[in-house]
């Protein structure tokens, strides 16, 4: 066992059933103190949970954690090695620290703890749902996991509805609590299905700042049978092998780009950083591609069918704008969005309605000038509901307002995107029994209408 940079290492072991059944006298007594005894079940959670960890993953994992030990915490570095029928465990460290004051959050925080023992690997978003960590475990599933630092959490995972139409994560967004047992498929992955279970991250003037949680592999999604030949214009395989071809070199990129840009090697010419930028940019509108090319295989299928239920549309207006309330700010954008209280049942797929209105959204951030308002409105037109999206911006001419719902279809050359966004939300929405619609001339804003039938 590799332990160097580990000061005064304590050994141990713990058995399959995560027994402690030998350590050093120091690692003995910070389990005794824990609470624990010889032979039973190792009582400091930290190292409990790294040892499960490792041995679920079959490999040896590493990493700092600071620990309760009485009225003190000690700042340790763990070391865990699977070694047949048990784990090696290095506990090195061993720095007093000042106890943490308690701030809200702490229990979610220690419950935490005791949820990575079950966890194939970790992760943590800051408060706007941007992903800030993932833990080195998951490269098995993702491939470098430096291409999603930074990038939203629905970019790397696409969450699956309960049975009953629930998202838990929406659900503890909303109220800042913990949330569990959330299906999701991994966007990278070939229908990889994994559970999260995560607790709220507070900040220490109780805000929310985020989410600290974890994911167990599930078996993978199966992939809908192939279409007849010629059904669709995006060949079924895309969704399968080529799809992965193209993502795993591309994630690669990505990551190798941002690391150079951020010169994490060293200092090199402003300019090379520069063009790594710009190799980073493309590379992530070139995942962005395969996104929506899988998206545009599934609306275009015969069989394709919207998981209709009922649904609040407001609520979903004002989840679309919370996750993109971070790119708004970056350009002082302010986004008016339904009130708190503000209720508009409808008819349609939940998810689908989030993906249209993100894009919606997302499209009136992109083109608002800086230090501008977006504006998010529910009403009801006869036997539709409807969200309104309103913009400041420079506007679409009357000319140009069928195309921009054309499949791949850009009215400029220097526009971002990939020319499918609108395209498939129009499809979307017109499957679920309604449509999207756009009201806007040249220099004054842009106003596009969503709508679905109306719920009871």
């Amino acid at each position: 066992m590799d332990i160097e940079g580990m000061v005064d290492p304590a050994f141990g072991r713990v058995d399959a059933d995560g027994c402690l059944i030998a350590a050093d006298p120091p690692l003995a007594d910070l389990n005794r103190r824990a609470g624990g005894v010889p032979g039973k079940s190792l009582a400091v959670p930290q190292i409990a949970a790294l040892a499960k960890l490792a041995e679920r993953l079959g490999i040896a994992v590493s990493r700092s954690v600071i620990a309760a030990d009485g009225d003190r915490d000690v700042e340790l570095h763990v070391q865990a090695e699977p070694d047949g029928d048990g784990v090696n465990l290095a506990v090195g460290g061993w720095v007093d620290r000042e106890p943490a004051q308690p701030a809200p959050g702490d229990a979610a925080l220690r419950e935490h703890d005791f949820m990575r023992a079950d966890a194939d690997w970790l992760w943590e978003t800051d408060h706007a749902l941007r992903l800030t960590a993932i833990s080195p475990d998951a490269e098995a599933m993702l491939g470098p996991v430096a291409a999603y630092i930074g990038q939203p959490l629905t970019g790397l995972f696409r969450f699956v509805e309960r049975a009953d139409g629930a998202l838990p994560i929406l659900n503890a967004l909303a109220e800042h609590r913990r949330f569990e047992r959330q299906e999701a498929v991994l966007r990278p992955s070939d229908g990889q299905g994994v559970e999260l279970t995560a607790v709220p991250l507070i900040d220490g003037n109780g805000r929310f700042a985020g989410f600290r949680g974890t994911a167990v592999a599930l078996e993978a999604v199966p992939v809908p049978a192939s279409a007849t030949p010629g059904d669709a214009a995006v060949p079924d395989v895309f969704s399968g092998q080529i799809s992965q071809a193209l993502r795993t070199p591309l994630d690669r990129i990505v990551a190798s780009a941002h690391s150079i840009e951020a010169q994490l090697d060293g200092p090199i010419r402003g300019d090379y950083a520069e063009y790594a930028g710009d190799i980073a940019r493309a590379g992530r509108h070139l995942l962005g591609l395969i996104d929506d090319l899988a998206d545009l295989q599934a609306v275009e299928r015969d069989d394709f069918r919207p998981d209709v239920q009922d649904i609040d549309l407001a609520e979903i207006a004002r989840d679309a704008a919370g996750l993109l309330s971070v790119r708004a700010s970056e350009k002082n954008i302010r986004i008016d969005r339904p009130a708190d209280d503000e209720r508009l049942p409808a008819r349609a797929d939940y998810q689908r309605v989030l993906q249209i209105l993100v894009n919606l959204v997302g499209n009136a951030v992109r083109f608002a000038p800086a230090d501008s308002q977006v504006w998010i409105r529910c009403e009801t037109e006869g036997d539709l509901a409807a969200v309104v999206v309103a913009d400041q911006g420079r506007g679409i001419a009357a000319e140009d307002q069928p195309r921009i719902f054309e499949k791949f279809e850009r009215l400029g050359a220097e526009e971002p995107g990939t020319g499918l966004g609108l395209y498939i939300a129009r499809r979307l929405a017109r499957a679920m029994g309604g449509d999207i619609t756009v009201d806007s001339a040249k220099g004054q804003g842009a106003r596009f209408v969503l709508t679905v039938p109306v719920g009871n």
